[in-house]
């Protein structure tokens, strides 16, 4: 089952089976009630800021493209990204396509981006001050800041 990502930036995320171990206990002998069901994958939603929240999304940008190289962040691509991050959590409007249109390397601000989420929360926290600092202002918290980048991966990779 593949992770989903909602309109609202929330995640759906499979959560492995629990596997249970074959011996001599009763409790993992199938009942004659249970011998032909099939255990449904179970999910869980993630919000932008909770535990795992930057992973999964990281996980789900991988999944958009499986066979895309490592993320690599380089000076300019992060410069750009970090405007158009900035330029978004300023915006009443929240348009991410208009933030996007003064950027010219689009595929170096989503490696940048990218390489920020696989840092994990760490990561994201560090980039939104290097924000403020750059930008002027307030560092984002780091659910802000993580629902924004999925904003954004999700508007380039249209």
């Amino acid at each position: 089952m593949e992770i989903i990502r909602n309109p609202d930036g929330s995640l759906v995320v499979p959560i492995p089976e629990v596997r249970h171990h074959e011996g001599g206990d009763a409790a993992n002998v199938p009942t004659s009630d249970s011998a032909g069901e099939v255990a449904e994958p179970t999910t869980r939603l993630l919000h932008p800021g909770e535990g795992g929240y930057s992973e999964a999304l990281a996980e789900w940008d991988l999944q958009q493209n499986p066979d895309r190289a490592t993320a690599v962040s380089t000076a300019s691509g992060r410069d750009e990204a970090m405007t158009v991050v900035h330029t978004l959590a300023e915006s009443p409007d929240h348009d991410v396509a208009g933030a996007l249109k003064d950027v010219h390397d689009s595929e170096a601000s989503g490696e940048a981006l990218r390489h920020v989420l696989i840092g994990g929360t760490h990561s994201v926290e560090a980039f939104s001050e290097e924000v403020a600092e750059a930008e002027g202002g307030e560092p984002l918290p780091a659910h802000k800041m993580t629902k924004i980048i999925g904003e954004v991966l999700a508007e380039l990779d249209k």
